[in-house]
């Protein structure tokens, strides 16, 4: 937990505007809706290996690189633009993350093609919520048995890095869980 001087109790991003928004705002709270989803996967495997805040400040550019992370649009890239991502310093440059966001749109537009969104299969992993939040960082964990499960259904369909430990962090930014510590400023009631 993180005190500040003006006592709110955040339990991380302060001491960067663009982080303390994210965790005040953001994380935590439920999102729907394809393209924000997509962005989530999308940025949640960039962020494998990175800083958290390094992604948010790279966000803009990412969605500007996607195309708003429109998974019919991403969907359609092809090796060209592939080459002009690896050349976008807004971005992570790295050809297998970038791929990556490649091959999940693709997936989402073939979940729409069987007659399913990424919105209602995403959600439908959402676990029962916890009966008390979280005392401390050390008692949330990295990944849950239903993120194990997301994850293996989504590497089903088609998506790519998309692990269980990356799905967890992507469940808790999507609002399935909440995980914000006893005592934060957005502690949900």
């Amino acid at each position: 937990m993180i005190t500040e001087p003006n006592d709110l109790v955040r339990c991380f991003g302060n001491g960067d505007a663009l982080y303390e928004a994210y965790h005040d705002d953001e994380w935590g709270l439920p999102v729907h809706g394809e393209a924000a989803l997509l962005e989530r996967i999308t940025l949640e495997g960039a962020q494998s290996g990175l800083s958290w805040v390094t992604i948010l400040r790279k966000r803009e550019g990412y969605r500007e690189a996607f195309a708003g992370f429109e998974p019919e649009a991403v969907a359609a890239f092809g090796e060209a633009d592939v080459e002009r991502l690896m050349a976008d310093a807004g971005i992570v440059r790295n050809r297998r993350k970038i791929e990556s966001a490649i091959t999940n749109a693709r997936a989402v537009v073939a979940l729409h093609d069987a007659g399913d969104t990424l919105d209602e299969l995403f959600w439908s992993f959402a676990p029962a919520a916890r009966e008390a939040p979280p005392a401390t960082w050390a008692d949330v964990p990295a990944s849950t048995p239903e993120s194990v499960a997301l994850a293996k259904e989504l590497k089903r369909r088609g998506f790519v890095f998309v692990g269980p430990t990356t799905m967890y962090a992507a469940m808790q930014a999507c609002g399935l869980v909440d995980d914000h510590i006893a005592g934060c400023v957005a502690r949900a009631a």
